[in-house]
C-alpha cells in the first residue's frame, strides 16, 4: 500500500493543540503503516480508523496501570465522533510524543500527576467532532444532501428522511475533503447531551486482566530470549571498585557477566538462575557517597530545625500579601512542626524491562509511566540516537509515580548493547524495589497560622524542608523555575480563603534519591494544612466544618463537597458508639474537590478506622464507577501510608528490604468506604490519586477530638 494511496483515505485533523489522523478503511497492516511518515513526510497519525464493517478502531496514548486510561481516552473520541461503543477496539498508541504527546507534559508521552484526563480532554474532544463532521460531509456527498440535514448517531449517520448510511458505509466511499471542516469548543457537546461521558462503561482492559491473558512487562517472551539479575550497591550513589564473577560464571545456565557503570549483570537461561549466581558475585564498592551520612534519625531533627528557623527563607513558593506582618499583628497565633518519612512504592508487578539490540537499532518492551523518559534513559545511559530507539509500552502491574522514572531501561539496554542480537529481560527482585526505589521525600514543615479578633484565619506561613524531585529529574525545569520544585511542594496550593500566605521551599540534598510518589506533595502538605486549620477552628471555638465552609466562601464547589460529605456522615448528629469520633479534611490539589471525614476509635494507643465517607467533585466525570474505584484505592494507599510505612536508613543502608520489614496496611483494617461523585458542569480535574491526601489529616483530626492530642507525624504515631 503506497503512501499516495494511505493519504486518499487518510486526514490529519488539526484541532486542539494536537494534530490526529482519521483514517477509513485501513487494515491492520496498514495501521501500522500510517504510524510512520513515508518518503513524502505524510504519516496521517491513525488515531482514529474506520473499517469498511463499521468497527472503529481507537488508539490510546496514556500507560494503562489500573486507573482506566484505555477506556476514557478512547471515549472522548468516542463521544464526539457519536461511535457506538459496542463497535469499539482500543489499542496502546506506538512511543511517538510528536503525535502522541499530552500538552500537560509539554508534548512529552507520560502518564502520571494526575494530568491525562486534564491534558488530552480539549484536544480529543475537539478531534472527535472534527471527524464526525468529516464522516458527515462524506455521507452528504454519497447521498446527495445537504450535510446540514443530517445528523449522527450510534454510528449512523441519518438523513432528515429516515434514510441512513453506516460509518462503515461512509468509509467504503470517504475522500480527501478539499478543507477539513474548522470546529471550536463552542461546537463540543454540553454535558446534558453526552451519551458516553459519565456513564459507567465497561473498562477495556478488565477482560483480559480477569482471564489472565493481559500481558504485563512482566510476561513479554521472545525468541531466544535471556534473563538478567542486576547487583547495585548498598548504598545509593556507590559505583564497583572491583568484581570478582568467577563463582557466578560456573552456575550452570549462566551465559555471561556484564560489567556496569552503576553494578554488575549476571545473565542467564532463566531469571532464577540469574538471580542466584548473582548472589556469588564478590564486589568491592567505593566508598564516597553522600548518601552514606545518611542516619534517618539525625537527619529528621535537622530537617525539624531547618523548618523551625525562620531567618531561613529557602525559595518562595507562593507568596500572597504579608503574611509575616499579618502574623505579627494576629490576636491569637497557632504553629505547629510536622514530619513524614521516606516511603517506598512496592508496586505488585516489580521493576522490569526487555530490549534487543539490532545494529544500531534497539527495541524496548517495559511497563513503564513515560515512554520519553524511557526514550531518553536508553539514549543517555547506552548511546542510542532517540530515532534509533523503539519503545513499547505493556500494560503496568502497578505505577504510582514509580514507573515515570526508567532505571530499569538502562538495565536492559546496557545488558542487551553488550549481547548484540539477543533479547534480555531484566526483572528486579522485590529486595531490589524496595533498596533501590525513588522514594517519597522524608520531610518537615513548619506552620504559623494567625486569627483576628473574631477567630477569622487571616494569615498563613508554610515553610517545607524536603529532598528535590524535579532538582535531580529533571534540573532544567527546576532552575528555570527559580528553584521551585513542583511536585514536593504540590498541595502547598490552597482555595482556602487567606489573603496573606506565604510558602516557602528548603531544598535538601542528602544522597537518597527522592522521586515520585502517589500523590506525592499533597499526601504530606495536606495533612499539615488540615491538622492545622482543624486545630485553629477548635482553638476559636469554631465547628471545624463550618470554619471551612467559611474558608471556602469564594469556593462554591469547595463548599459543596464538604457540606455534603458532612451530611453522609451526620456530622455533628451522628449517633456515635462510646470512643468514637469523626475528623474531617479537604483537598483541592489536581482540579478537584474532595472532602473526607473518617469515624475513628483508639485501639491500644493507636488510632482504628471503622469508616470513611468521601464527596468527590472532579468536574465532567468519565467514569463514575471507575471514580469511586480510584477513591477507594487511593484511600487504601493513604491509609496503609499514614498508618504504618516508613523507609529508614542508617548510614545510608535501608533498613527495610521487604514485606515483612516494611509494614502496610492489613485486610482486616481495611474500613467501610462510601464514595459520591458529584458531577459539575466543569473541565475534569485529576482523579486517581484525590482519595490519599485527605486520609491522614481526617485521622488526625478525629485522634485530636477523642484524646486531645494532635498527631505531627506520619505515619501516625502512638498516642
Amino acid at each position: 500500500m503506497s503512501t499516495q494511496q494511505l493519504s486518499r483515505r487518510s486526514f490529519v485533523l488539526g484541532s486542539g493543540g494536537v494534530a490526529l489522523g482519521l483514517s477509513f478503511g485501513l487494515t491492520g497492516a496498514e495501521l501500522a503503516q500510517a504510524q510512520t511518515p513515508g518518503a513524502d513526510g505524510f504519516g496521517p497519525n491513525a488515531w482514529i480508523n474506520i473499517s469498511a464493517d463499521g468497527q472503529a478502531t481507537l488508539f490510546s496514548p496514556a500507560s494503562e496501570m489500573g486507573q482506566g486510561t484505555m477506556t476514557a481516552m478512547p471515549m472522548l473520541l468516542a463521544e464526539e465522533m457519536d461511535l457506538d461503543w459496542r463497535r469499539v477496539t482500543v489499542l496502546q498508541a506506538p512511543s511517538n510524543p510528536k503525535l502522541y504527546g499530552n500538552p500537560r507534559f509539554g508534548g512529552g508521552m507520560t502518564t502520571g500527576a494526575s494530568r491525562t484526563v486534564q491534558g488530552y480532554y480539549d484536544p480529543l474532544r475537539l478531534a472527535g467532532a472534527q471527524a464526525r463532521l468529516v464522516i458527515v460531509q462524506a455521507a452528504a456527498q454519497a447521498m446527495g444532501v445537504p450535510a446540514s440535514e443530517l445528523r449522527t448517531q450510534a454510528s449512523q449517520v441519518i438523513h432528515t428522511s429516515g434514510r441512513s448510511m453506516s460509518y462503515g458505509e461512509v468509509a467504503r466511499v470517504a475522500k480527501l475533503p478539499a478543507e477539513l471542516p474548522k470546529v471550536d469548543k463552542s461546537m463540543l457537546k454540553p454535558m446534558a447531551k453526552f451519551t458516553l461521558i459519565g456513564h459507567d462503561l465497561d473498562r477495556v482492559d478488565v477482560p483480559a486482566k480477569s482471564s489472565g491473558q493481559a500481558q504485563y512487562g512482566i510476561d513479554q517472551r521472545l525468541p531466544g530470549m535471556l534473563w538478567a539479575s542486576v547487583l547495585r550497591a548498598p548504598v545509593q550513589g556507590e559505583t564497583p571498585a572491583s568484581v570478582d564473577d568467577a563463582a557466578a560464571r560456573a552456575v550452570a545456565g549462566v551465559k555471561n557477566v556484564v560489567r556496569l557503570p552503576y553494578g554488575v549483570a549476571v545473565v542467564a537461561d532463566s531469571w532464577f538462575t540469574a538471580r542466584a549466581a548473582r548472589d556469588q558475585l564478590k564486589v568491592t564498592w567505593t566508598e564516597t557517597a553522600k548518601a552514606r551520612a545518611h542516619d534517618v534519625d539525625k537527619v529528621r531533627a535537622e530537617y525539624v530545625k531547618r523548618a523551625q528557623d525562620l531567618n531561613d527563607k529557602g525559595v518562595d513558593f507562593i507568596k500572597h500579601g504579608d503574611a509575616g506582618q499579618r502574623l505579627a499583628g494576629a490576636v491569637k497565633t497557632f504553629s505547629a512542626t510536622y514530619t513524614s518519612e521516606m516511603l517506598s512504592h512496592i508496586c505488585l508487578e516489580p521493576m522490569n524491562c526487555t530490549a534487543r539490540v539490532q545494529g544500531e537499532q534497539i527495541e524496548v518492551w517495559a511497563p513503564a509511566q513515560s515512554a520519553s523518559f524511557v526514550t531518553g534513559t536508553v539514549a543517555g545511559a547506552a548511546g542510542f540516537k532517540p530515532e534509533n530507539i523503539k519503545v513499547n509500552i505493556t500494560l503496568l502491574g502497578g505505577g504510582f509515580g514509580r514507573r515515570v522514572e526508567a532505571d530499569y531501561s538502562a538495565d536492559a539496554a546496557l545488558v542487551a548493547k553488550a549481547m548484540p542480537g539477543t533479547p534480555i529481560q531484566v526483572i528486579w527482585s522485590r529486595e531490589d524495589d524496595m533498596t533501590h526505589d525513588k522514594y517519597r521525600p522524608l520531610t518537615s514543615q513548619h506552620l504559623v497560622a494567625g486569627v483576628d479578633a473574631n477567630g477569622k484565619l487571616v494569615g498563613l506561613l508554610h515553610r517545607v524542608v524536603s529532598e528535590g524531585i524535579y532538582s535531580r529529574v529533571v534540573p532544567p525545569a527546576f532552575k528555570a523555575a527559580g528553584g521551585k520544585d513542583a511536585p514536593v511542594m504540590e498541595g502547598a496550593e490552597i482555595t482556602y480563603n487567606i489573603e496573606d500566605h506565604h510558602v516557602q521551599f528548603m531544598i535538601e540534598e542528602r544522597g537518597i534519591q527522592a522521586g515520585f510518589w502517589r500523590a506525592v506533595g499533597p499526601g504530606y502538605t495536606k495533612f499539615a494544612i488540615e491538622t492545622l486549620i482543624d486545630e485553629v477552628a477548635r482553638g476559636v471555638g469554631a465547628d471545624p466544618l463550618n470554619y471551612r465552609l467559611d474558608l471556602l466562601a469564594k469556593n462554591p464547589r469547595g463548599a459543596a463537597v464538604v457540606r455534603e460529605v458532612g451530611a453522609m456522615a451526620q456530622w455533628g448528629r451522628a449517633n456515635l458508639p462510646a470512643g468514637h469520633a469523626l475528623g474531617l479534611a479537604f483537598s483541592d490539589a489536581w482540579n478537584t474537590y474532595c472532602a473526607m471525614v473518617v469515624q475513628v476509635s483508639m485501639d491500644k494507643g493507636r488510632p482504628k478506622v471503622h469508616k470513611i465517607w468521601t464527596a468527590v467533585d472532579c468536574g465532567h466525570p468519565l467514569q463514575p464507577r471507575n471514580i469511586r474505584a480510584q477513591i477507594e484505592g487511593s484511600v487504601a494507599f493513604g491509609l496503609s501510608a499514614a498508618m504504618h510505612e516508613a523507609m529508614s536508613f542508617k548510614a545510608g543502608v535501608p533498613q527495610q528490604t521487604n514485606l515483612n520489614t516494611y509494614r502496610v496496611l492489613r485486610a482486616n483494617e481495611m474500613p467501610e468506604v462510601v464514595v459520591k461523585v458529584m458531577p459539575t458542569d466543569n473541565h475534569p480535574g485529576g482523579i486517581g490519586e484525590v482519595g490519599l491526601p485527605p486520609v491522614a489529616p481526617a485521622i488526625a483530626n478525629a485522634v485530636a477530638q477523642l484524646t486531645g492530642k494532635r498527631l505531627r507525624a506520619l505515619p501516625l504515631t502512638t498516642v
